[in-house]
């Protein structure tokens, strides 16, 4: 009887940490009820970054939502209802992380300066949680909006020294590198990397024709929205789909005929690796980016910006519905660092209106492309009569906003898209302190088994320590494999600027003003971020 009790105590247990468990609050609690042993067994991981995304942002869609579609003041979010705490996100030489260091501290679990690309601070590769996961029999795949090849993707399985070196991370990516094939599903943006510059469309600087290579490495590879429809749970992996030449389009603008969204492309994704993984002993590792929340973030615009929001809520609901479905998953969350320093109310006006984004028809991206294109002597009626009116449903045109868009528009398509956005902003008493990122904390989510531990405040590099623990891998001689990495693109220039961050050498035993304190000091000062012809990182 004694036995029978306590096997039947076991099984209770067992079920217990197996099933989602988004509202446990006694954290040392849920610990001892779910031991390691509990959880040693077939798992699936599933890491979703919202980039750019910091919590004002999801203030902003919930007020949006509560008041357009009248939802109560107790209404939550798909992702409210997920939120554990938040993540810091600083890199190893700067207290504003870009995307780079932002995943690459995910993926390795280790701090590197702004620009890396799955390598440490001494520009030698990192072993990642996704290239560890494939060794050890998961499946894995990585899911985007943005171009497959830029810094979210690219950290968790590419290694390079500078993230614009976009013609090598897709060369790494379909398998042509030290490991062989390791992503086994990719889905997002981004072909102009993989065609030779001998075809049109292509943004490589060699002849090299990788899209040609990943199908002699094995891949099914395939570039329109009907042939993702065509796809089935027992598509044979690996496969690559690549939906358009750079970044697919924000939610706002996309053509559902021919790019799907990230929620179709994130459940077609799960219902073929949850086949694939069907028969095997282990299971899967899926990053999955919201990568447009931080572009319409560098552009501050406020509309694009709250579509790709509400997208990737409808997003993370199918991924719950997906871990109600299959208990051996757990989904983590979180951002790697916000975009724009967004703030809801500006000067002394206590108030800010929802209202005046419902009406925005295209983002500014889109909408400074048709005026670079309109002969210079009619864009000021285009503005006036088209662009503000239409395109951003503002009923009194002003004289000053015509002139700041007309006058933008002459400088760039950088200077268009933020005077486009500042009108529906100013309007709507939207700020933005910045075009690039800032250095606030970001939301952490988590849902499922295993993720009961994850409560309260986290640095950034115990996320990546969070997915390395529970899929139970070792990246240590993924790293030693990777030793002999090429990381440098042939006759691409870069160079590193000083860091801005202050060292820990004041808790350091180096921190005497001795020769050798010196020394150490240098070598902590050589490890600067990385500078690109003058521009900034996304």
């Amino acid at each position: 009887m004694k036995v029978s009790v306590l096997s039947a105590l076991a099984l209770v247990i067992a079920s217990a940490c197996a099933a989602p468990q988004p509202e446990v609050k006694d954290t040392a609690a849920s610990s001892s009820k779910c031991s390691s042993k509990s959880l040693a067994r077939k798992r699936n991981l599933i890491m979703m970054v919202s980039d750019g995304f910091g919590t004002a942002s999801e203030t902003m869609a919930r007020d949006y939502v509560q008041q357009m579609e009248g939802k109560p003041y107790e209404w939550l979010s798909a992702l409210d209802e997920l939120l554990v705490g938040t993540s810091r996100t600083k890199s190893s030489d700067s207290l504003v992380t870009d995307s780079a260091a932002g995943a690459t501290v995910f993926s390795c679990g280790k701090k590197s300066y702004n620009g890396a690309i799955g390598v440490t601070p001494d520009e030698k590769p990192c072993g990642t949680v996704l290239e560890a996961a494939k060794l050890k029999g998961y499946t894995t795949a990585l899911v985007s909006t943005s171009r497959i090849t830029h810094a979210t993707p690219a950290s968790f399985a590419a290694h390079v020294v500078h993230r614009d070196m976009e013609g090598l991370i897709a060369q790494q990516l379909i398998g042509n590198n030290t490991i062989g094939n390791k992503v086994d599903l990719i889905l997002g943006g981004g072909s102009c990397h993989f065609l030779p510059n001998t075809t049109k469309g292509s943004c490589r600087t060699d002849d090299l024709d990788v899209w040609a290579l990943a199908k002699n490495n094995g891949y099914s590879a395939f570039e329109s929205r009907a042939a993702f429809d065509a796809l089935k749970p027992k598509t044979k992996l690996p496969t690559i789909g690549l939906f358009t030449s750079s970044h697919m389009s924000y939610e706002i603008d996309r053509n559902p005929a021919l790019e799907p969204s990230l929620a179709e492309m994130t459940v077609k994704a799960l219902e073929i690796l949850s086949e694939n993984t069907k028969h095997s002993d282990q299971g899967f590792f899926i990053m999955i980016e919201g990568a447009r929340i931080d572009h319409a973030g560098h552009d501050n615009d406020p509309a694009a910006h709250l579509r790709d929001i509400v997208q990737y809520w409808e997003t993370v609901a199918a991924v719950r519905r997906f871990v109600n479905k299959n208990r051996d998953t757990a989904m983590i969350g979180t951002s790697d660092h916000e975009t724009g320093g967004l703030s809801l109310g500006m000067e002394h006006d206590y108030v800010w209106y929802p209202k005046y984004l419902k009406p925005v028809k295209k983002s500014s991206e889109v909408i400074c492309r048709e005026l670079a294109k309109v002969a210079v002597d009619e864009r000021e009626s285009f503005v006036r009569k088209t662009v503000i009116p239409s395109y951003l449903g503002v009923s009194n045109v002003t004289d000053a906003d015509v002139a700041s868009v007309v006058r933008a528009t002459a400088s760039g398509s950088t200077k268009c898209k933020l005077a486009v956005g500042l009108i529906v902003s100013r309007l709507a008493h939207i700020s933005w302190s910045t075009d690039g990122h800032s250095a606030v904390d970001v939301g952490l989510y988590a849902y499922g088994r295993g993720t009961e531990k994850l409560r309260g405040n986290y640095e950034n590099t115990q996320v990546g320590e969070f997915l390395r623990d529970y899929l139970q891998v070792d990246l240590a001689p993924v790293t030693k494999r990777l030793s002999n990495q090429l990381t440098e693109q042939p006759g691409f220039e870069w160079a590193r600027e000083p860091p801005s961050i202050v060292t820990r050498r004041s808790a350091d035993k180096h921190s005497s003003g001795s020769a050798a304190a010196a020394a150490y000091h240098a070598k902590l000062d050589s490890y600067h971020p990385l500078h690109y012809q003058g521009g900034h990182s996304h």
